[in-house]
């Protein structure tokens, strides 16, 4: 195949005044400074430094930064300046390289050693340059292609890093395409803020509402002090077994609540004990996973789906009495991740299993069933001002990485403004 133009090259064809360069050939590239180190008190610094989970994919997350003591002499080696990129040695396959842009927020910030530092040689590299193709789907392959995966964790070396291929076009070049690509970044920036803010705002209902710290307008009753045994039934409802039939198996997502479908599989396919069949509307306890988090109402979408043994589905006792939505925003809340903490047992956090006959012997604050009625409708209400968004937060993101795929192969050729 032979395109006018173009040359073939590893990275697939790119116009012919473009070249392929190593990283390391055109930057310098650097592992951060490793804990628990011995140093002598009279050398010793503490200073703040970026971990993993400050690196997002395409953001530096700024929201929680701690301080790591280092030798006063590697200040200067570690510390990150203005346009520095920082990506990840290891994660989800997924997430594999997630990286962002250092823009100088913090004064002395250093990065610890699973992170790399990628600073450009700018007379041939643009940082922001550097930064998208990060995002794109050429570095993203080459990261999978040679990444040491196990257990769905998947990491890259020093080396690996070192040698990633990039497709270059002139600077001036390289500068337009980020120009073009800095319109999406603003928008993408501005919904993001807003959705942090939206979520700020909803944590800070649910906790006021939840609690009866702020009462609704036209409620001022007591809230009563009941158990959740007073509350809750566990249903078990069996599976009218057909091999040729197929079942919807279901789980509840870890740490963050909600159902997600794990497979469809035929009656004969099915190797899972103790089925069960689960209604919309049904409350979900995962007896393995409930100190993280792991509970959800079934959805309408997944009535009569299959759950496992592992499962315990509750509905309530008395509909006057308990609106199940209520229970479910009631689920979400810190004080009930401890109350299934202190009703679990086990002797590691990972192993636990959910005593659910004590969980029925605590407490809850409940309000009469029109005032649950009312928070439910504020609470649904915000959560789906904050889905809009994130779901215009979502379309931004997918038409940059379509613009970046082919502004940065070539694909489409940006005329460079002189300087």
């Amino acid at each position: 195949m032979n395109k006018k133009g173009y040359k073939h090259t590893s990275l697939g064809w790119i116009p012919e005044d473009w070249e392929v360069k190593r990283l390391e050939e055109i930057s310098e590239i650097q592992q951060g400074v490793s804990k628990g180190r011995s140093i002598s008190p009279e050398d010793a610094i503490s200073v703040p430094y970026m971990r993993v989970a400050n690196v997002k994919d395409g953001v530096i997350d700024l929201a929680e930064v701690k301080e790591i003591v280092i030798n006063k002499n590697e200040l200067s080696r570690y510390t990150l300046l203005d346009g520095d990129i920082l990506i990840t040695e290891g994660g989800d396959p997924d997430q594999l390289g997630r990286g962002g842009i250092w823009t100088n927020s913090i004064k002395n910030c250093v990065f610890q050693n699973h992170l790399f530092r990628i600073r450009t040689d700018r007379s041939k590299l643009d940082q922001f340059f550097l930064y998208n193709y990060f995002q794109g789907f050429s570095a993203k392959a080459y990261f999978l292609s040679c990444a040491k995966q196990t257990t769905g964790i998947a990491s890259i070396n020093s080396s690996q890093v070192r040698a990633t291929p990039i497709s270059l076009p002139s600077v001036l070049e390289q500068r337009r395409i980020t120009a073009i690509t800095a319109t999406w970044d603003a928008a993408i920036y501005k919904v993001q803020r807003l959705v942090d803010t939206l979520q700020i705002r909803h944590r800070g209902l649910m906790h006021v509402l939840l609690s009866g710290k702020k009462r609704l307008k036209g409620f001022e009753g007591k809230w009563s002090n009941v158990t959740y045994g007073d509350l809750l039934s566990e249903v078990k409802r069996p599976v009218l077994w057909n091999d040729d039939d197929l079942y919807r198996l279901i789980s509840v997502r870890r740490r963050s609540g909600g159902i997600f479908e794990r497979e469809s599989l035929y009656g004969h396919q099915i190797k899972v004990k103790d089925l069960r069949t689960a209604c919309a509307g049904d409350f979900l306890f995962s007896k393995m996973q409930i100190v993280h988090g792991a509970s959800a109402l079934v959805p309408e979408d997944f009535d009569r789906a299959k759950i496992s043994g592992s499962y315990i589905a509750v509905v309530s006792k008395n509909s006057r009495k308990l609106d199940i939505n209520f229970f479910d925003w009631h689920s979400r809340r810190p004080y009930f991740y401890h109350q299934t903490y202190i009703s679990s047992f086990g002797v590691h956090i990972e192993k636990m299993t959910f005593d659910f006959e004590a969980f029925l012997s605590l407490d809850m604050a409940l309000p009469p069933l029109e005032e649950q009625i009312a928070i439910v409708n504020i609470l649904n209400a915000s959560d789906r001002e904050i889905q809009l968004h994130r779901r215009r937060l979502a379309t931004l993101q997918e038409q940059k990485k379509g613009l970046m795929q082919v502004l940065l192969t070539g694909k489409v050729r940006v005329k460079p403004k002189e300087e």
